[in-house]
């Protein structure tokens, strides 16, 4: 599904997203906001099994991940990536972290955009900024 330049697919599972012209007007605002101009977006639905395959052919990381976010930009101010986002991780998490699914699935979607904005979360200081940034975020679109 191709919704203003972001383009939206399954790899392996079946799934399919609430409202998505609303999620895409949503990451554009993220973006804009940001002072970053959007070229596009793909965002990849998936299951844990195909994200850890691309975790360990791309990243030579072998555990699950929830997200895996590619910057295809080659202009430092402009945005255009791939988001492969496990659908099975996000499920597992919305529990651990006593989510709703959907409130876990926007979180995990703002996060790669904010990593593709430039955000990092390994160091301690820079996942409080991310987490910040999440929220509010999130927080906009009014769950």
């Amino acid at each position: 599904m191709l919704t203003s330049n972001i383009e939206f697919f399954c790899e392996d599972i079946s799934f399919s997203l609430p409202n998505p012209t609303l999620i895409s007007e949503w990451i554009i605002y993220t973006i804009h906001s940001e002072c970053y101009k959007f070229e596009s977006l793909t965002i990849v639905f998936c299951s844990d099994q195909y994200l850890l395959s691309i975790n360990q052919s791309f990243l030579q990381h072998d555990f699950f991940t929830d997200i895996i976010t590619f910057d295809n930009s080659d202009v430092e101010s402009v945005i255009e990536g791939d988001l492969f986002i496990s659908i099975d991780r996000v499920s597992e998490n919305s529990k651990t972290y006593n989510n709703s699914f959907i409130e876990e699935l926007y979180r995990v979607i703002i996060h790669g955009v904010l990593h593709l904005l430039g955000y990092n979360d390994k160091a301690s200081i820079d996942k409080i900024l991310m987490k910040q940034k999440e929220n509010y975020y999130l927080s906009i679109l009014k769950l």
